[in-house]
């Protein structure tokens, strides 16, 4: 009876948070691009980062920090700032590289990105994002201590298996699309849908909604 118990909070835990993860986002969108476009190497680090990133807010959240968050608006209200300009800056680039054809090229696409500059790109579009926190450490948090102190921890690796299963098939999953996006005309579709997801979130994170 216990291990159904548990085998039931590590699913229930899968299930919210492949929920609260697989949505249209900023991080989604830039994962999806660099699946496309990057190198296995780039990639592999990209997944890797938001699946520990998700690993370490949910861990967080289950330790009960997500009350001292809630008890720290102003803490919020920097990193709203913050995130919100890198999200419309970003969506402006997005934006201009539909605007150029140069731009739009797959060779350009493939070798544009390096390690370094995707590494700190994913790191600033997870850990600057308000909604980040509010989810995963808040609502993940206070989900995962409803299960008893027994079960808590499986229904959060639950979640964290989710993290790593979304991310991987987002990122490794995307090389499929490739020859879709060997014409110059796709990679001007989805740069468009990503500068209109960045420039909405980070307006709407701009106004506080």
């Amino acid at each position: 009876m216990h291990l159904e118990t548990t085998l039931l909070s590590a699913l229930f835990g899968l299930g919210t948070g492949l929920a609260l993860i697989v949505a249209i986002g900023a991080q989604n969108a830039y994962v999806l691009r660099l699946g496309i476009a990057g190198r296995l190497r780039t990639v592999a680090v990209v997944v890797t980062i938001c699946a520990v990133s998700d690993a370490v807010l949910i861990a967080v959240g289950v330790l009960g920090i997500g009350v001292v968050i809630e008890e720290a608006p102003v803490a919020l209200v920097v990193i709203r700032v913050v995130g919100s300009a890198f999200l419309i800056v970003y969506g402006l680039l997005a934006a201009r590289r539909v605007l150029r054809p140069q731009a739009l090229e797959p060779a350009a696409q493939h070798g544009s990105i390096s390690l370094t500059t995707a590494a700190l790109t994913t790191l600033a579009l997870t850990w600057l994002n308000p909604h980040v926190y509010l989810d995963t450490v808040v609502f993940l948090g206070s989900v995962a201590n409803q299960q008893g102190a027994a079960e808590r921890w499986w229904w959060a690796g639950g979640a964290m298996v989710g993290s790593v299963l979304w991310f991987s098939a987002l990122g490794f999953g995307a090389r499929l699309l490739r020859p879709f996006f060997a014409r110059p005309s796709s990679w001007r579709i989805l740069d468009a849908v990503i500068a209109v997801v960045m420039l909405t979130l980070g307006i709407r994170m701009a106004v506080g909604f």
